[in-house]
């Protein structure tokens, strides 16, 4: 078995005789590079180094693992310290327990916010320093020398002036019995092995699965297992009216119909007979408090409402007068954005037996906290009685962080609903996905702004949508004052110096479920600020790349990378010719800074084609720069898609889209050339999931601009009339 073989799994790593194991809480602010880490121990420690007496390690990730990269970035974080051999680190899902695994940054155990690094770091790097101190210490008591005559390099435990040597496994158990140190010091970075890396620390997941042996929901086959469809509201806020299940229950297969919160449960042995068993029932469905309108209403309703002023999120300076006046030029422009699904490879799905005092889940959950309390709630137990095994998912892009755990509530019900010790496994299809909404939310956004003399001197916006924050549990640590700053974020806080500034929003309402996306509410502030200020540079005469730099002092790190991929891509201003033109953009989220330079032309259908794009990013310490390097290369593609094509319309308030045919993602000879750098940032780590996402449709439209086209004003960039 190698060093990152998934056959074994995360029940028999915790099962097996680790010989030691090291746990600890650490706050955020704790301990830093080169400075002692001080504080007790907790009560009750939370391990997440496992060293066994066969030398390997074992790293708990309190964070899912659905392509973003955390198994890799937390086991590098830890086996840095630790001075571990990278080819016995392996890594499992920690179980799901908010006390002692929750998200620094969130409060909650779930990965979301691209924090699963910067949450991380400072805790794991204490992790592997005091498995490190205990096996030196264990070292020197042995052989009777000082522990500061012993060091260790991959795994190797080594004291020079005896010639002695041994691997971790040797002293694992006697460390085992050694008191945690309540101080230890950290590397300077400049001695890392590991952290900041490009070879030698290969993706522990990617074997496993290239080969097949990963383990995700969707693989789960056990004994006398029931998969489980079910028959939802075709509109949002629709209800179970009444149900005729007789048609269903006569095909073989299905062995039973049970009504649930959402809709009508079909159980069968084997997908297709559930399948064909949901579409033999016939269903009545109240639709009084529904969605019923068409996407084109809700854009109309939401723009007018947008000539009012919001609840203002940000202001300074008189910007209603320095629009007013009588000098300058007046730039005005409103953006549409629509509802967008996540689409994930893999649809949501999850497994679970309820035994009657305790449910056992198994499924790819992003939000652990959420989804237990969810289940809890069904059965009415305490949260102590849910078991939740985090498995590998084929990608979320925020589509399994759901504010309501639907997906782990509706599984639960689905248990609950049939004889204790039933195991059941809950299946979407990708209709069903496409259809079930928690999309990213419809936005409209108007811009005015002024410019005079060259510069731009006023800048207001108006945004209007849904919250999915209000009447959340985040509601308490986002909304302030009726305020849902993921509704403005990057719009309120420019990165640019405006003399006179406002940003106001709307919250509007509909049935319609909507949740967090890729990169939140950076995915319309971003396309919108950087179309905005780019026209109003055109208006000004600046060049692109100069006038954000003239505007950004306040922002070094934003002009960081703006200069770096001006420099990699030698920029000389859009360069239209050819048939080609460039467009730039850069975009604070996360606290990581991305900026993007796309060289675009439209082909002879009309639709724009994107041949390169150069990215500069600056989220502080990289731990993985390959991995970095991957999640800007997929931010690209994953925008790009979505800007160009996809669209979830509603007529008469049903979705109109149900797979990959008609919801498009991007065509792999439609991929772009990429070419990364990454800014050197000694700052502490911060986002890298989501940041490559928002500059890329930006500026994408700035160089159709550039090429006499329209700045598209309303995505996709390429609508289906």
């Amino acid at each position: 078995m190698g060093a990152h073989d998934t056959r074994l799994s995360r029940r028999d790593t915790l099962k097996a005789a680790g010989a030691l194991t090291i746990g600890l809480c650490l706050p955020i602010g704790g301990a830093r590079a080169a400075q002692p880490a001080k504080g007790p121990p907790p009560i009750h420690p939370n391990a997440f180094v496992r060293i066994g007496a066969d030398d390997s390690v074992t790293i708990l990730s309190k964070h899912i693992e659905f392509g973003q990269g955390p198994f890799t970035g937390l086991a590098t974080i830890a086996a840095e310290e630790l001075d571990a051999d990278w080819s016995t680190v392996r890594v499992v899902a920690a179980p799901a327990n908010a006390t002692l695994y929750a998200n620094l940054q969130l409060g909650a155990q779930l990965t979301g916010g691209s924090s699963a690094i910067a949450n991380s770091y400072d805790q794991l790097r204490r992790a592997g320093a005091m498995a490190r101190a205990m096996l030196v210490q264990a070292a020197a008591t042995a052989w009777k020398v000082e522990p500061a005559a012993i060091s260790v390099t991959k795994g190797v435990i080594s004291h020079a002036a005896s010639g002695r040597s041994a691997r971790f496994g040797e002293f694992a158990t006697a460390a085992a019995k050694l008191p945690m140190p309540r101080t230890v010091i950290l590397k300077d970075p400049s001695a890392f092995t590991l952290i900041g890396k490009t070879a030698g620390v290969p993706k522990v997941d990617s074997a496993a699965k290239s080969t097949g042996r990963a383990i995700f929901t969707i693989d789960i086959a056990e004994p006398d297992m029931l998969t489980v469809v079910v028959a939802r509201s075709p509109r949002f806020g629709g209800k179970l009216a009444s149900f005729d299940a007789s048609a269903a229950l006569k095909i073989r297969g299905v062995v039973a119909v049970k009504p649930i919160s959402n809709g009508v449960a079909v159980y069968a042995k084997g997908m297709w007979p559930a399948l064909k068993g949901r579409k033999a029932l016939t269903i009545q469905w109240d639709d009084s408090k529904a969605e019923m309108r068409d996407t084109d209403t809700i854009v109309a309703e939401y723009l007018a409402q947008s000539r009012t002023t919001g609840k203002v999120h940000k202001a300074h300076g008189d910007v209603d007068a320095a629009l007013a006046a009588a000098t300058g030029q007046l730039v005005e422009v409103d953006y549409v954005f629509p509802y967008l699904a996540h689409a994930p490879m893999e649809p949501l799905d999850g497994f679970m037996i309820w035994d009657g005092t305790t449910a056992r889940a198994r499924f790819g959950s992003q939000a652990q906290t959420l989804d237990q309390g969810g289940i809890a709630k069904v059965f009415g137990i305490p949260v102590d009685k849910v078991e939740i095994e985090t498995l590998y998912a084929g990608g979320s892009f925020g589509r399994r962080a759901q504010t309501d755990a639907q997906l782990a509530v509706e599984l639960a019900e689905v248990a609950k609903a049939m004889p204790v010790g039933t195991p059941v496994k809950l299946v979407w299809t990708r209709e069903d996905d496409l259809h079930g909404g928690y999309y990213r939310p419809l936005f409209v956004h108007r811009f005015r702004g002024k410019v005079d003399k060259g510069r731009i001197t006023a800048w207001a916006s108006t945004a209007v949508g849904q919250s999915f924050m209000i009447g959340s549990p985040f509601e308490p640590f986002v909304v302030k004052d009726g305020v849902d700053g993921s509704m403005t974020e990057g719009a309120r806080e420019l990165l640019y110096d405006v003399p006179d500034f406002r940003c106001d929003a709307h919250v509007a309402k509909s049935p319609v479920s909507t949740s967090f996306w890729r990169s939140v509410g950076h995915t319309h502030t971003g396309y919108a600020i950087e179309c905005f200020v780019d026209q109003l540079l055109v208006a000004a005469g600046q060049d692109p790349v100069a006038g954000r730099l003239a505007m950004i002092g306040n922002h070094p790190r934003a002009a960081g990378v703006l200069k770096a991929v001006a420099e990699l891509a030698q920029w000389k201003g859009p360069q239209p010719g050819n048939g080609r033109a460039r467009g730039v953009a850069v975009v604070k989220s996360f606290d990581s800074f991305v900026a993007q330079i796309a060289e675009v032309s439209v082909g002879e259908d009309g639709e724009p084609r994107v041949h390169k794009v150069w990215a500069a990013v600056d989220c502080g310490v990289a731990v993985n720069p390959d991995i970095i390097k991957a999640q800007v290369e997929g931010g690209v593609g994953y925008a790009l898609g979505h800007s160009l094509y996809a669209e979830v319309p509603l007529k008469a308030g049903l979705p109109t889209v149900s797979n990959f045919n008609d919801y498009r993602s991007l065509r792999i000879n439609e991929m772009p050339e990429i070419e990364v750098v990454i800014v050197p940032s000694n700052a502490a780590p911060t986002g890298i999931g989501e940041p490559g996402v928002p500059p890329l449709a930006p500026a994408v439209a700035n160089a159709l601009a550039a090429l006499g086209h329209s700045r598209p004003s309303r995505l996709p960039m390429v609508r289906v009339a």
